[in-house]
């Protein structure tokens, strides 16, 4: 039986420029980078969390947005990140130069969301859940 999530993908166009974004933008850290025979296998990660973030070059999907119907409303990003507290994040990471889709966070039933925008136009969905 699958027992763990071991990698999510992001598609990027300069793998230096991507890792320079979400280590330095979202202070995650670097934990893989070796040449490859498919190329640079590069991930991040949040500190203390067994998935790795794999920043894959592949300009043709980088930045490629999610296709959904008319007024059906905001796509997730490929990449959803939780944080205890979201408003102080951003706060963080907007002095870090991270750009956002909204200009607040804002608050849904399941609690509190909002849409950074890497350096290639990926989309990571920041949230905070609401505690029962």
């Amino acid at each position: 039986m699958l027992n763990s999530v071991l990698f999510v993908t992001v598609y990027v166009t300069d793998q230096d420029r991507a890792l320079k974004f979400y280590e330095e933008g979202l202070g995650l850290e670097k934990r893989i980078d070796v040449e490859g025979q498919d190329g640079r296998f590069l991930t991040v990660g949040i500190p203390d969390s067994p998935v790795d973030i794999l920043l894959w070059s592949d300009p043709a999907s980088a930045g490629a947005p999610a296709q959904r119907g008319a007024g059906a409303g905001p796509v997730p990003g490929p990449l959803i990140l939780g944080s205890a507290d979201l408003r102080k994040d951003v706060e963080v990471f907007r002095e870090r130069g991270v750009t956002f889709d909204e200009p607040e966070v804002q608050e849904y039933p399941f609690g509190l969301r909002i849409e950074a925008v890497d350096p290639d136009g990926n989309r990571i969905s920041l949230r905070e859940q609401r505690r029962p």
